[in-house]
C-alpha cells in the first residue's frame, strides 16, 4: 500500500423507517454490507462499517479517490437504491425519502444524502470520531465544533499545546445563499459567533489548522428541505473529527456533548429539543419522535483500516447529560404547539404549516386601520 493520502467518506441517508422513524431493520445494514464489501474486494474502498442512528443508514468508507470522487459517491448511491428496494418490500416507512432525485449525476451532493468526507495523510496514530445524529439539522454542529476547536474552557489543547496555540480556522456556509467565508479563530472570535449563532443560516463547513493548513473537522451540511422545496424529513447529519496531536484530545472533542444543548428539528423537523448523546444501541429515539439522539463511533485508522468502532458514548459519565436531555425535554413538550418548542414561522416554511396557510388565505380581511408596524423605515 502506497504512502499516499487516504480519504475518509461518510455518506448517510434515510431509506425507510422501522417502527416509524425510531430504527431501520438489520435486513438494510446487510444489503449495505454486501454492495460495500464487493467493491471493497474490487479494490474501490480500502475498508468500511455500515451503521446505523434512529431510522439514518451510515456508510464510513476508506479509499484512495480523493473527497467527491465519482466511483465512490455512485458506490453510495446505488448501495442506497438497493436497501430502498428492501425497504419497499418490507413497507418501511418513508422507503426512500432521502433520496430525491431518479438518476445519479456524478456526485451525491445535492441528491439528497448527507456526505462528510476529509483527504488527510495519516499520522504516526490517527484517532478519529465519527458523529451521527437523528432528528436534527447540520446546525446542530455548530455549538460543539465551536467549544472543541475554540474555547480553551472546554479544550485545554488551545492554551497549553504549541501546536495548537495558533488557533483554527472556521469555514462558515451561509446556506440560504450559498456563499463562504473563513474566519480565523481567536482573532475573529466574535465574527464567528456572530454568524454561527443562528444555526437555521449558518453552518461550519470544515475546520483548518492554521499553523500548516490541516483539516481537523468536516460536517455534513445538506439542507433536505432545500433542496427538495418542500419538508421531505430532517437532514440527520454526521461529522468527522480528527483528534490528538495538533487537534483536540479525544476528551475534549466528546466533552461538548456532555451539555444536552438545543437543537432544531425533533417531531416532523418543526421543534426545539435537546440533542442527547447515546450508546449505539440507544440511538432510537421514540419519544415524540426523539428527542435528537447523537451516537459517537471512535476508530483509530491504520493503513486506510478502520480499528473499531467504539462506542464513545456508552459511558456512565454521560448519564447526567442525559437525565438533562429528559428534564429538557419535559420542559419543551409543555410548551405544546406554542414557541420556543415549535419553530418560528420563518424555518416552517419548507415543513407542511404553508398547506394549512394558503387553505386559510383567502379568509383573511385587511384590518380598518393599518398596522403602525406595517410600513416601518429601517434605521
Amino acid at each position: 500500500m502506497s504512502d499516499g493520502k487516504i480519504t475518509l467518506s461518510v455518506i448517510k441517508a434515510d431509506v425507510g423507517g422501522y417502527v416509524g422513524h425510531s430504527s431501520l431493520p438489520d435486513e438494510l445494514m446487510e444489503t449495505a454490507r454486501e454492495h460495500l464489501g464487493q467493491a471493497a474486494k474490487r479494490g474501490l474502498l480500502i475498508d468500511f462499517r455500515v451503521m446505523r442512528c434512529g431510522d439514518d443508514l451510515e456508510f464510513i468508507m476508506t479509499h484512495r479517490k480523493g473527497t467527491e470522487a465519482e466511483a465512490v459517491h455512485k458506490l453510495a448511491w446505488d448501495t442506497f437504491l438497493a436497501c430502498t428496494d428492501v425497504a419497499k418490500k418490507m413497507k418501511l416507512y418513508g422507503a426512500g425519502q432521502d433520496l430525491l432525485s431518479d438518476a445519479f449525476s456524478g456526485n451525491i451532493k445535492g441528491m439528497g444524502p448527507g456526505v462528510a468526507e476529509m483527504e488527510f495523510t495519516e499520522r504516526k496514530s490517527e484517532p478519529v470520531i465519527v458523529f451521527m445524529a437523528d432528528k436534527t439539522s447540520p446546525g446542530a454542529w455548530n455549538l460543539p465544533l465551536f467549544k472543541m476547536f475554540g474555547d480553551p474552557f472546554n479544550t485545554a489543547g488551545l492554551v497549553i499545546d504549541p501546536n495548537m496555540c495558533d488557533g483554527f480556522q472556521f469555514e462558515v456556509l451561509d446556506i440560504h445563499e450559498n456563499k463562504k467565508i473563513t474566519l480565523a479563530c481567536p482573532s475573529e472570535m466574535y465574527e464567528i459567533l456572530a454568524f454561527i449563532g443562528t444555526t437555521g443560516r449558518y453552518m461550519i463547513k470544515a475546520i483548518y489548522r492554521t499553523k500548516d493548513g490541516e483539516i481537523g473537522a468536516v460536517p455534513s451540511t445538506q439542507k433536505l428541505s432545500l433542496i427538495a422545496g418542500a419538508y421531505v424529513g430532517k437532514d440527520d447529519p454526521v461529522l468527522v473529527v480528527r483528534c490528538q496531536s495538533g487537534f483536540p484530545a479525544v476528551g475534549e472533542v466528546l466533552e461538548p456533548f456532555a451539555f444536552p444543548h438545543l437543537v432544531e428539528g425533533w417531531m416532523r423537523g418543526s421543534h426545539h429539543g435537546p440533542l442527547m448523546p447515546t450508546s449505539f444501541a440507544q440511538a432510537t429515539p421514540s419519544r415524540f419522535d426523539g428527542p435528537p439522539r447523537v451516537i459517537a463511533a471512535g476508530f483509530q485508522i491504520a493503513e486506510g483500516r478502520l480499528i473499531g468502532p467504539r462506542d464513545m458514548f456508552d459511558d456512565l459519565a454521560f448519564d447526567e447529560a442525559r437525565r438533562q436531555a429528559n428534564v429538557i425535554a419535559d420542559y419543551m413538550r409543555r410548551h405544546g404547539p406554542f414557541q420556543p418548542h415549535r419553530l418560528p414561522m420563518e424555518d416552517m416554511e419548507y415543513t407542511t404549516m404553508p398547506k394549512i396557510m394558503k387553505r386559510l388565505e383567502a379568509r383573511f380581511v385587511q384590518e380598518a386601520e393599518p398596522s403602525p408596524f406595517a410600513h416601518t423605515e429601517k434605521v
